[in-house]
């Protein structure tokens, strides 16, 4: 059920949704918003346990592609308010996806495809990555959820000024703003991000799904109503066989082989 550029290839419990579109840094166009919006959704309800998007070419995603070509459909001709509302479940199906995501970063991240990175749970970038909020430079507001994601991830003072000056940010620049979680050399990201998606995918899959949502949840809600969270949480883990292989595997010092029961 593949898109023709947007490919989902899973090896073991570990997916990979890439993003193939030559000559255009990734650039999306409607079908290809609506075909990650689709494929996340079926990814939620799969056994994968931890899942990297990314881009191929040297690239993560250039944004989003306002223009049709050969004479075909871009999405963008009728209802534009329509057509925002459908790239706005393209971000909730990624962010909101109850399995761990990876977005791994290399060359140029901008527009709508620096939102997609941000609606990740974790953000690897190359030495090489380029990052922008490029709005302001084409007459645009912020889009694909980043005015939200943005603000969450650095505090609402520095979203405002990449917003407002659309810098193009190199690596080193993403790091020390906190935007991303690591930066690496170019040749090493591969094997970087690899290493992380089989090291979540051997943890707990129920467990690290109920801790995704309530550190989703924790700038929304209250301190009570976090521990009532917890507890909840808790509750389900504590009759679960998941708990008894963790710490039967934490008694004769070896590695856990959980389940997701």
């Amino acid at each position: 059920m593949d898109h023709e550029h947007v490919r989902i290839e899973q090896t073991g419990s570990v997916v990979t949704v890439t993003l193939d579109r030559p000559g255009t840094r990734n650039a999306c166009s409607m079908e290809m918003w609506l075909a990650i919006r689709d494929g996340f959704r079926r990814l939620a309800e799969s056994d994968a346990r931890a899942i990297v998007l990314t881009g191929a070419n040297g690239d993560f995603c250039s944004g989003a592609d306002l223009v049709a070509k050969g004479g075909a459909s871009s999405g963008w001709e009728g209802n534009k308010l329509n057509a925002m509302r459908l790239l706005g479940e393209s971000v909730i199906a990624v962010h909101d996806c109850p399995i761990p995501v990876i977005a791994k970063v290399d060359g140029y991240a901008v527009g709508a495809g620096f939102g997609l990175a941000l609606a990740a749970d974790l953000l690897w970038c190359s030495d090489r990555a380029r990052l922008s909020a490029v709005f302001a430079k084409l007459g645009l507001s912020l889009d694909y959820g980043s005015s939200w994601l943005l603000a969450q991830r650095i505090g609402v003072h520095k979203a405002k000024e990449l917003a407002f000056t659309a810098e193009m940010m190199d690596a080193a620049r993403a790091d020390r703003l906190g935007i991303v979680n690591a930066v690496v050399p170019a040749a090493e990201l591969d094997a970087a991000v690899a290493d992380l998606a089989e090291r979540i995918a051997a943890g707990p899959p129920m467990a690290l799904s109920m801790t995704k949502r309530m550190l989703d949840n924790a700038g929304s809600s209250s301190l009570a109503q976090a521990l009532e969270t917890e507890a909840l949480a808790q509750n389900v883990n504590l009759g679960g066989s998941d708990l008894v292989e963790g710490m039967t595997a934490f008694a004769e010092k070896r590695a856990p082989v959980f389940r997701g029961q």
